[in-house]
């Protein structure tokens, strides 16, 4: 009896499902009445003129020969605020810092990352779960809550004042978040890659550089530009750590702008943060152009 009315039941709630009309649910990320989109389109218009507002004001402040805070074209148009900043001592020699501060630290965070997120992603461990969940913890910890003993120990080490030890910090500090997206990325390549390589005599390292590393070249490029641009834009852990007008990167020297008693050189601090701006827009239009993109990994697996 069983067996000759389930197949009316099944049909008839098949039947019922089809005259139903699909309901769907109204909200902000996907409007279907037009209240909700002129609301959605409202909150996208004021996002973006917050986003916009700021880059108008420095391309004017810029170009105006006595710029204030207030957003206004420009009287008399010169070039005297980029000519002003233009010194190897207050340009040059920060940007470099800041060079070799974010691409040491997003090169050796890629690295790490990669070797410490290929045993996660591949192999299961019990020390897994646990591993992950603190290296979430990891990425919700601020820094200023640990600098006063980061200053203590890099004392005692000898490490203030060094650019070496400053990329050193400034890598732990973004490992959390780099294992975690990169663990992530990593679970995306085949697995079967991997076996046709050991069936090749191919061992885990040269599997991870020959095989993984290539395939996840998008994903690489994330962590890095990520990394890149929260050390190229770190000002507390460069001022803490690092004393000398020497070693100090641009995200610090920007700091001369703000003068004694209140005096902001409006000008000259517009121009020099479009400037310092320009190696970041360089660095993302390079990778994006030189790397793969999601299809790489488009036919690798059959079936």
């Amino acid at each position: 009896m069983t067996t000759a009315t389930l197949p009316e039941v099944t049909g008839a709630r098949v039947r019922s499902a089809r005259r139903a009309p699909a309901r769907k649910k109204a909200s902000l990320s996907s409007p279907h009445t037009r209240t909700l989109r002129v609301v959605a389109n409202t909150l996208l218009i004021v996002v973006g003129i917050l986003f916009v507002v700021p880059l108008v004001w420095l391309v004017t402040a810029s170009l105006d020969a006595q710029p204030t805070l207030a957003i206004k074209m420009p009287e008399v148009v010169t070039l005297d605020n980029f000519a002003a900043v233009m010194k190897p001592d207050l340009l040059f020699q920060p940007l470099w810092n800041s060079v070799l501060l974010a691409g040491g630290t997003s090169i050796a965070t890629v690295v790490l990352a990669s070797l410490a997120a290929y045993p996660l992603s591949r192999y299961k461990m019990r020390v897994g779960k646990p591993f992950l969940y603190a290296v979430l913890f990891g990425t919700c910890l601020p820094i200023t809550a640990i600098m006063v003993p980061v200053y203590s120990l890099f004392v005692q080490l000898n490490l203030i004042d060094s650019i070496g030890g400053t990329i050193l910090f400034l890598t732990a500090s973004a490992l959390p978040i780099a294992i975690w997206m990169m663990k992530n990325f990593m679970d995306g390549v085949p697995v079967e890659l991997e076996h046709a390589a050991w069936m090749d005599g191919a061992g885990s390292m040269r599997t991870l550089v020959q095989i993984v590393l290539p395939l996840m070249r998008p994903g690489i490029a994330v962590v890095f530009i990520f990394t890149f641009i929260q050390a190229w834009g770190n000002f507390f852990v460069p001022f803490v750590l690092l004393l000398s007008p020497d070693y100090q990167p641009a995200a610090v020297s920007i700091f001369n702008f703000f003068g004694s008693f209140g005096a902001v050189a409006y000008g000259q601090l517009a121009a020099y943060s479009i400037v310092y701006s320009l190696p970041v827009l360089g660095l993302y239009v390079l990778v994006q152009r030189g790397l793969g993109g999601p299809s790489a990994l488009a036919g690798a697996v059959k079936g």
